[in-house]
């Protein structure tokens, strides 16, 4: 399974974004998401999670309100929809794919990564 993820970019703060991770090699239908960031200097850090259908989120209560996950299995494709960003959203941001049906918070559920698509806001 290959994941890439793409739609990163540079934008002022209170802009949008909309991340894509499209997967490779399986279809993502069976399969729990999440959307994870990683600042400079900082850990890698849980941002967003939906389960096989789209039917249940999750969010860090940092992004709640402001992102939006989803997924179209078709195209085997998962998006993050950023609004309001502000400058402490600035972070590589990675997609993965779990081994079970379900979402989760937590990096170590995660068995396959993208490659990270970095997101700058400017303020």
């Amino acid at each position: 399974v290959q994941l890439q993820a793409y739609g990163g970019g540079l934008v002022q703060t209170g802009g949008s974004l909309r991340l894509s991770c499209t997967a490779s090699g399986r279809p993502i239908s069976n399969y729990g998401m999440g959307w994870f960031r990683q600042a400079p200097g900082k850990e890698r850090e849980f941002v967003a999670t939906i389960n096989w259908s789209g039917g249940s989120t999750s969010y860090a209560d940092s992004v709640k309100g402001r992102f939006t996950i989803s997924r179209d299995n078709a195209k085997n494709t998962v998006y993050l929809q950023m609004d309001s960003l502000k400058p402490e959203d600035t972070a590589v941001y990675y997609c993965a794919r779990k081994g079970g049906i379900s979402g989760s918070k937590s990096s170590a559920d995660y068995s396959y990564w993208g490659q990270g698509t970095q997101v700058t806001v400017s303020s």
